[in-house]
């Protein structure tokens, strides 16, 4: 926001020095840019941030000044003479999309004679560095910059029908713009309109077939509020922005709606001539009223660390505009004034007391009383499962939300949803938001793969989108990973996770099919009962796909359903002071025998004594097995805990499990 120091002093008394002026901004949040000298004016560069939309013109400026400085705020009474004629017999105005535009205002003024501006306005509007058109455009500009709110001027003689109707545009309608461009509109976008074609891109810019030129003599002047997140999606989609579109995408004072069209039609008559119709047309709805903010005094040295005086506390208050409704010892409770719509909560009231009475005069070593923090379960859980990939000799990668339409139909195991799509791509082509972390693993893979890189093994954790119809989409935190080990290293490092975080619900493996995974090794786990996570080696048609060279094994795994079943409480389990028992076990089995159940079944039956089972081999051998038979090589450890575990003890467990094995899976033991 560049500011006029003239423009500026005409609201307010300035008596400090441009420096000294912009220096005590900054200190208030409004950061100084650049101090120019520009035809015997001073042009103050501020940075303004996206939640102060009220210091985007000069008046929001001059408030910040008088709050600061104690000065009185002097501002224009925008009180313009009307004729007799009214204006509803001049004009109509329909809104037929009051969630794009809830309130449109339009006043009339005949007889106008369009010309030169004069050299206050142009000096004005040229040290701040907007280039004159005519004195009705100018005036226009001159009102945006000087309280925030956008207007824009028609011919009223070109609007066929007499008529203003606020719609959405259709798909694919084409408009010219002021600039003399053509732009193909689509759903979504407002439009003003005549009652035959568009006339205006709704709080973005005007159009070639109703601007005001040299013989305009009949002015329809708008001023209105339009959806903020909709001007901000038709700007980009249409790379069309102006100074309009940057205000209301932060959402401009809707006070000011009425008083920007009085202050214009003011400066019109002073400067063009003409007469202003009696009333004006104001359709829509009116902003609803603030609601009340207690703030309690206390609250200020527990949260600044200083004390500053209740007078003190509502004086500041009281000069940003906040109307207070009741005051004792020990709160004040006020209503926030309609151009600070970033003050709704408590802590916003105390901010705004600590950078009005100065940040300069809070101490550095002041204390202030801090809580400690506590962790969320699921930042708990993150935290182990980070040790536990990284000390598996995995790299934790970090790719966007949004793919392109190619990537998004890859894989999706978790919906069949068609993917939701943005209007505006944060990156080329990629428009999708993603429904799997694994397709964009890949594809850091491959790039890995393209700089020779020699090891490459991928973790992921963030969200991916499950369209909902109807609703907001289910936005869950998954947990990927992309490794060049095989299915059974891959499968090992999720039961080793599992295990890091003592959870007591069993993991299960079931069939699981998909065209980018070998059939024979791709399965779905399940934790609890629940669907947790897929895992698959890629098929070699998958690899090719992706431009992958070395063998990949992918899986997907749900956080939620890991910090439910998490045991955070920590565990102490002491080591055992006995000697253990290894025993090699070699099982031919029929092809369709899976390891995870002869493993489950082994666990049931060996029981307390078990420390660890191992998969050692799968032996494939159809002269000496049979074709439809293989071989499953198996490692027992036992142990005990309260003593030494004899041979005799061991081969009762082994036993048990070798009887176990046959009667379930048709298991023969081999010599």
């Amino acid at each position: 926001m560049i500011v006029s120091w003239d423009w500026l002093s005409q609201y307010v008394t300035l008596p400090q020095t441009p420096d000294e002026l912009a220096a005590r901004l900054m200190m208030a949040g409004l950061n100084h840019e650049s101090t120019t000298k520009v035809d015997g004016d001073t042009a103050i560069d501020l940075e303004v941030t996206s939640n102060r939309p009220d210091c985007l013109g000069h008046i929001g400026i001059a408030r910040e000044v008088a709050v600061l400085t104690g000065q009185a705020l002097k501002l224009p009474a925008a009180a313009p003479p009307a004729g007799a004629t009214a204006v509803a017999s001049l004009i109509s105005v329909t809104i037929e999309c009051p969630a794009l535009c809830p309130r449109y205002t339009a006043r009339v003024i005949r007889g106008v004679k369009v010309g030169p501006s004069p050299a206050w306005l142009v000096r004005r509007l040229r040290t701040i560095g907007i280039a004159t058109v005519s004195n009705v455009v100018d005036i226009t500009n001159y009102v945006l910059m000087e309280c925030g709110q956008p207007l824009h001027a028609f011919d009223l003689a070109r609007l066929a029908g007499r008529k203003i109707v606020v719609r959405e545009a259709a798909a694919g309608e084409k408009f010219q713009a002021i600039d003399h461009k053509e732009y193909e509109l689509t759903r979504g976008m407002c439009v003003i309109a005549d009652a035959q074609r568009a006339v205006a891109i709704g709080g973005v810019m005007g159009g070639a077939d109703s601007e005001v030129t040299a013989s305009t003599t009949e002015l329809l002047i708008e001023s209105a509020a339009f959806a903020p997140i909709s001007i901000r999606n038709t700007a980009r989609r249409l790379s069309l922005f102006s100074p309009s579109s940057y205000r209301f995408e932060r959402g401009p004072d809707p006070a000011s709606v009425d008083w920007a069209s009085r202050r214009c039609c003011e400066l019109v008559l002073e400067l063009c001539g003409g007469e202003l119709a009696e009333g004006v047309i104001d359709v829509g709805q009116q902003s609803p009223p603030r609601t009340p903010i207690t703030l309690r005094l206390p609250q200020i040295p527990r949260i600044l660390g200083i004390e500053v005086p209740s007078a003190e506390v509502r004086r500041i208050l009281a000069a940003l505009g906040n109307r207070e409704l009741k005051a004792d010892a020990a709160s004040i409770e006020v209503v926030p004034p309609t151009w600070r719509r970033d003050l709704d909560r408590e802590i916003d009231l105390i901010e705004e007391v600590a950078r009005v009475h100065g940040y300069e005069k809070i101490p550095e070593d002041t204390r202030v009383p801090m809580v400690p923090s506590h962790r969320s379960d699921e930042d708990r859980v993150l935290s182990r499962v980070r040790n536990v990939l990284t000390a598996a000799g995995f790299d934790e990668a970090l790719t966007a939300s949004v793919v392109d339409e190619p990537t998004s139909q890859a894989l999706s195991p978790w919906t069949d949803a068609e993917p939701l799509i943005t209007a505006t791509p944060l990156l080329r082509g990629a428009t999708h938001l993603r429904r799997s972390l694994v397709p964009s693993l890949l594809g850091v893979r491959r790039t890995n793969e393209n700089l020779a890189n020699p090891r490459i093994e991928l973790f992921e954790t963030a969200k991916i989108y499950l369209p909902l119809a109807g609703a907001l989409p289910n936005e869950e935190k998954m947990i990927g990973l992309c490794s060049g080990q095989d299915f059974s290293a891959v499968k090992g490092v999720i039961e080793t996770l599992i295990e890091s975080l003592h959870s007591k619900l069993s993991l299960e493996v079931v069939e699981y099919g998909h065209p980018l995974l070998t059939p024979s090794r791709a399965a779905e786990l399940r934790l609890g009962g629940e669907r947790f996570a897929i895992l698959g080696e890629l098929t070699p048609a998958a690899l090719r796909q992706f431009q992958l060279r070395g063998n990949t094994t992918v899986a997907e795994l749900r956080l939620a359903l890991l910090v439910s079943a998490a045991n955070l409480v920590p565990q102490y389990q002491p080591l055992s002071a006995y000697p253990a028992v290894e025993r090699d076990l070699n099982f031919e089995v029929a092809e369709a025998v899976r390891w995870a159940d002869l493993a489950a079944t082994v666990q049931s039956i060996a029981g307390a004594m078990l420390e660890r089972l191992a998969y050692v081999e799968t032996y494939r051998d159809a002269q000496r097995l049979g074709p439809d038979r293989k071989s499953l090589v198996l490692k027992l450890v036992l142990r005990r805990n309260d003593g030494t575990l004899k041979s005799d003890e061991a081969d009762v467990v082994v036993a048990a499990v070798v009887a176990a094995c046959a009667k379930s899976h048709q298991a023969k033991l081999r010599a």
